[in-house]
């Protein structure tokens, strides 16, 4: 695919060029897998499984979508902002795709995603109507670590609760305190090299109710939450580069100075995490609430 232009660059008058699919790609295959323990962490205490039906929103390329499905769940998952992750996601759980039928038990309807809840198909109930409500709506995108990065999730949220039933769980994810997030000091990077006068999606420190606020704005009752151990490991600094890029994290200061400049200070800022065989470990902990849907 020709790389899709991202923005002029405000310096030097050059066009930043982005390779969504190349990107979407290194999500796919490098950093999406970083969130697993979270994802298993809530499947097991809300007993995922068969009877299950799941709306993911900003499900990325499906993995965790993958997983509920291998429990037996049947599931559907919204990706509206990257067509591209969206595509992958298609693709890995598109009927007889590997996986996606791993254990007995999995569901008879084919899981679905598409870029918004209009386009999406809503699974089938165990009767075989169509059009069934959720009893589980997930967003595991971690929110937390820059301004403003909670509002597109309100709008999905505003569109998936109608759809789902009476004391259905809304999961929510965020990032740990940064104490306990070693891939906060290499966001930070992000921040430094940022334009200054842009103030949204610059990089903050995850505060206590982040996502509470978000549950409240919502009108969901919170119901329990609980924190979850995710570091991020990655082959070598090259790989860690790649999936942290794939984020979207780093496109403002991409955009403010140039990839080169912003790969040399990843790598900079990620030596502190690398061990003797190359590999780059960094530990974190993220936070999930569980509320629900009055």
């Amino acid at each position: 695919m020709t790389p899709t232009l991202v923005r002029q660059h405000p310096r030097t008058g050059e066009i930043p060029r982005v390779d969504l699919s190349a990107r979407a790609r290194d999500w796919s295959e490098i950093q999406e897998r970083m969130l697993v323990p979270l994802y298993e962490a809530v499947y097991e205490r809300l007993n995922v499984g068969p009877g299950t039906r799941l709306l993911g929103l900003g499900c990325g390329s499906g993995l965790a979508l993958l997983m509920a499905a291998c429990r037996g769940a049947a599931v559907t998952g919204v990706e509206p902002s990257s067509p591209e992750r969206l595509a992958l996601a298609r693709e890995r759980l598109r009927p007889g795709a590997a996986g996606t039928h791993a254990r007995a038990g999995a569901p008879a309807t084919a899981p679905s995603v598409g870029a918004s809840l209009d386009a999406a198909d809503r699974p089938a109930d165990p009767s075989g109507a169509r059009g069934a409500p959720y009893d589980l709506v997930t967003a595991f995108e971690p929110i937390g670590c820059r301004a403003g990065d909670s509002d597109g999730l309100a709008g999905l949220l505003g569109a998936a609760i109608p759809r789902a039933t009476r004391g259905a769980a809304v999961v929510l994810a965020g990032w740990g305190p940064p104490e306990r997030c070693a891939t906060t000091a290499v966001l930070r990077v992000a921040d430094k090299l940022a334009d200054p006068s842009r103030g949204a999606g610059r990089w903050r420190p995850a505060l206590r109710d982040d996502l509470e606020e978000v549950a409240e704005r919502a009108g969901l009752r919170p119901d329990g939450s609980g924190r979850v151990a995710c570091p991020f490991g990655y082959a070598d600094v090259d790989s860690a580069v790649r999936g942290l890029l794939s984020t979207g994290l780093f496109d403002a200061a991409i955009t403010a100075t140039d990839r080169a400049q912003v790969d040399k200070e990843l790598k900079e800022a990620l030596h502190p995490y690398r061990r003797q065989d190359r590999t780059v470990w960094m530990p974190n902990v993220f936070r999930y609430l569980i509320a629900r849907v009055p």
